[in-house]
């Protein structure tokens, strides 16, 4: 079951379960979607995989298995992708 991580790794963005913003490689790090597209150019800066949106879990499903709360961040932010040519 995914963790539906609380935040951008990079920016430290809140991602509530909820939110259509949040998007995650394979191993489920977890950044906003302007990260991803801005400063990551859609790789990941810990596995160098793909993103895709991170799927919402239905309010009922939370109840029983809620979202992570602990918050993942690079204290050094994240480094600029190099864009693909």
């Amino acid at each position: 079951m995914l963790d539906l991580r609380p935040n951008c790794e990079c920016c430290d963005k809140d991602l509530p379960p909820e939110s259509t913003e949040a998007m995650i490689c394979t191993f489920e790090c977890t950044f906003c979607s302007d990260c991803t597209e801005t400063v990551l150019h859609g790789a990941c800066p810990n596995c160098g995989g793909n993103f895709t949106q991170r799927p919402i879990r239905p309010a009922a499903a939370l109840l029983r298995n809620p979202a992570s709360t602990k918050r993942v961040l690079k204290p050094q932010g994240c480094p600029a992708q190099e864009m693909a040519q």
